[in-house]
This record gives C-alpha cells, sequence and structure tokens, in this order.
C-alpha cells in the first residue's frame, strides 16, 4: 500500500475516535478533513498535511541565558494575569492561616527540589483547596504586592506549571519530559518538566508541566 502523506504522531492515543494512528492513515488520503480530529497535530499542519511545523527561530534562540539549550517557550493564557502556576506552601496549614482566598495578592519563594529559583515570586491567587493547602496562582510580578500589599507563603513548592506552547523546535508528546523556558521568566533560565496534559487549539497547545526543576 503506498504510504500516506500526512505525518500522524504515532501515539495511537484513539481520541480521533480511530483505534491507531495507521488506522487514520489509511482514511486521511480519501478525507483530508479527517485530520482534524488528531488533537497532536498543530493548525498549520492539517492545513499543509505534514507533521508540526516548527518556526523559523535562528538556533540562538533556543538557548537560556546561560547558554542551555530549550525545546520550548511556555506562555500563560490570555486570559490570565500571568503564568499559571499549581504550589503548595512547606507548611500547608499556612493556606488555612492566612485564609488564603482566589484574588489575594501573595508572595513566596519556590525551595528546594522544586525549582530553588532565587527570585521571590508575587502573584494572585486564581483558586484554593484548603483542605490539602494546594493553591494555583499567576505570577504577576512585584507591582501588585507593593501597592495593595500581600500575604506572605513563606517557602513553598512548586508543584506544576499551566500554559501555552506557540513556539517550539520539537515534537510534544505526552509522557516525555523536556527542557523549556518559561516565556516571562526574569532570570531567563531553562526549566524542565514531564508533559502530562496536551490539547491542540487554534492558537497552540494548552499544556501541565509537572514534575519541574530548573537547570
Amino acid at each position: 500500500m503506498e504510504e500516506s502523506k500526512f505525518k500522524l504522531p504515532s501515539l495511537n492515543c484513539g481520541a480521533c475516535g480511530y483505534r491507531t494512528c495507521a488506522e487514520l492513515s489509511e482514511q486521511v488520503d480519501q478525507k483530508p478533513d479527517l485530520l482534524k480530529r488528531c488533537i497532536h497535530l498543530s493548525e498549520s499542519a492539517v492545513k499543509a498535511g505534514n507533521g508540526p511545523v516548527k518556526p523559523a527561530l535562528p538556533e540562538s534562540a533556543w538557548k537560556d541565558s546561560l547558554g542551555r539549550d530549550f525545546d520550548f517557550f511556555l506562555e500563560h493564557f490570555k486570559e490570565d494575569p500571568g503564568p499559571r502556576e499549581i504550589i503548595v506552601p512547606h507548611n500547608p496549614m499556612i493556606t488555612r492561616e492566612l485564609d488564603v482566598q482566589a484574588g489575594d495578592v501573595l508572595i513566596g519563594r519556590p525551595l528546594g527540589m522544586s525549582c530553588g529559583c532565587p527570585i521571590t515570586h508575587c502573584g494572585i491567587a486564581m483558586s484554593v483547596d484548603k483542605r490539602t493547602g494546594v493553591m494555583v496562582w499567576c505570577v504577576t510580578g512585584p507591582l501588585n504586592p507593593r501597592q495593595k500589599g500581600y500575604k506572605d507563603l513563606g517557602y513553598y513548592i512548586a508543584e506544576g506549571y499551566e500554559g501555552m506552547v506557540t513556539e517550539a523546535r520539537c515534537e510534544l508528546k505526552i509522557g516525555a519530559r523536556y527542557f523549556f523556558q518559561p516565556k516571562m521568566c526574569m532570570l531567563q533560565w531553562r526549566h524542565s518538566g514531564l508533559l502530562n496534559y496536551l490539547n491542540r487549539t487554534a492558537e497552540g497547545y494548552q499544556v501541565r508541566l509537572e514534575g519541574l526543576w530548573i537547570g
């Protein structure tokens, strides 16, 4: 059988309605619109009938401020005031002691194995689980705390990042670990994380990365 001109990711996730990528591949030459069912292909890849397209950026763009290579930029959701981070204080009880509520202005520093970033982070709480102490906040910079006051979390663990990927120099796959650079990182340092959620949209990929570390 002649090989299909469409390159599929060989993940066999079944989200398209076919058991395997090979089964979908057998159909897309006659019915190209079926390619839109593949959540792992970018919009431009669907239109071009090819795999995910790498952006036309120079190699120097894929190095952090210390000259280390990384795979993609992580951007924040347009509706959010900054990058979305899933965190838990080193003392989870402080979430209740401070009565942290959605909308509160917070500061804290990611300590130890979770990141070890030397910069104090500032942000706005988006959701709070008082039982476990886990919260989601958007990192926004120091202006809000200076103008409005803040609640100090102390040291915390960065459990995960959620955001958008619109520029990457490799194919993204669930279950793989990547080096990435948060677009708004003040130090412009690469991070590493395990990709455990991936959803293709018209703007790019929605992703979640856990098991974080810097370097």
